[in-house]
């Protein structure tokens, strides 16, 4: 498992370079040594092995402000896609899995460098730590491409994709409010835990949800396709319920 990462909230021109590098260091090499070490393990042990490598829907979708994060997850991204393929070509028994969550509840917000006048946080909806482990220990178990944690994920990427500028005019106001405290300013040093280790062992940030999901049901039709079809199929037939109604009142 590849969970090795940390942010940087800022304007590209605001970073400076040694703490986008450190970034860099941590975020994507530190997959790169982490799955490098796995496949000699699972290559050494002869049997089949999974690696999970947390990525993000950043790495899908390019947001402002965590715009030096994206393109470190944009690399991890690529890094995994070829690996896969190049496990494949050789025959080894061993699955790539990329887990792409959502805003997640953890202290990554506090731990991140901070260039922007406010505190980090993550506002509008956010998903308990809970739902990325889920994804996590699904993978491990059952070798999945691709998941995603949280319908925000995937809703960034579908609409990135087929309407890219109307997402473009979408982020570029909704992030820069939705990243930041309505009321907490930074304060102390900017690097945070870029250079040193970050405090404590807390699970969960010190956001401004708007709204906190409990779990994801994203996740859990993504494991069990069949709750997708159950819920389509109940929403057809209480929509067809009610085309009669609306043909009588007409």
């Amino acid at each position: 498992m590849n969970n090795a990462g940390i942010s940087i909230f800022g304007e590209v021109w605001n970073v400076p370079l040694e703490s986008w590098r450190r970034m860099f260091d941590t975020t994507y090499w530190g997959v790169v040594h982490g799955s490098l070490a796995a496949i000699e393990h699972f290559r050494a042990r002869g049997g089949p092995g999974a690696i999970v490598i947390t990525g993000s829907f950043f790495g899908e979708r390019a947001p402002p402000v965590q715009s030096t994060y994206s393109s470190a997850k944009f690399a991890v991204h690529g890094f995994a896609e070829a690996m896969r393929q190049e496990i494949m070509h050789n025959g080894w028994p061993i699955s790539v899995s990329v887990v792409k969550p959502g805003r997640i509840d953890t202290p990554y917000n506090e731990h991140a460098g901070q260039y922007m006048p406010m505190q980090a946080v993550h506002r509008g909806m956010i998903y308990p730590p809970e739902a990325a482990a889920e994804a996590i220990l699904w993978c491990a178990e059952h070798p999945k491409r691709d998941m995603y944690v949280g319908f925000q994920s995937k809703a960034a990427t579908v609409i990135g994709h087929f309407a890219p500028h109307l997402a473009d005019q979408i982020m570029s106001g909704l992030m820069y409010r939705t990243h930041q405290s309505k009321t907490r300013r930074v304060h102390g040093s900017r690097e945070r835990a870029l250079f040193e280790p970050g405090y404590g062992g807390q699970a969960r940030g010190t956001h401004e949800p708007q709204m906190l999901r409990h779990r994801s049901y994203y996740v859990r039709m993504t494991e069990h396709p069949w709750l997708a079809v159950a819920a389509f199929a109940v929403a057809g037939l209480l929509a067809g319920r009610g085309l009669p109604t609306r043909a009588r009142r007409g």
